[in-house]
């Protein structure tokens, strides 16, 4: 599995930015649901499929957050991309 991932602190009003030159899954996630993610178990997450950018994702509450780019097999390297917080 090859991904992308980012873990950022997000407090109220928050919101994650992402930008990708590629297609990809983009997906916030709590911790034990990242956890789960890695384990290749069923997770929840915000987010999805994008073939547009930029995204912006919200999380549900305040606390730390994981931003996954989930690129698929091969593409990581290719892969031009920004992570950003934006501040409510």
């Amino acid at each position: 599995m090859q991904f992308i991932h980012a873990r950022e602190y997000l407090g109220p009003g928050d919101a994650v930015q992402v930008d990708s030159d590629t297609q990809c899954n983009v997906m916030l996630t709590s911790d034990p649901e990242f956890a789960r993610f890695k384990r290749g178990e069923s997770y929840r997450h915000h987010g999805g499929f994008y073939q547009r950018f930029p995204v912006l994702l919200r999380p549900e509450q305040a606390g730390y957050w994981n931003i996954t780019l989930d690129v698929g097999r091969g593409y990581e390297a290719q892969l031009r991309y920004s992570i950003s917080v934006v501040r409510g």
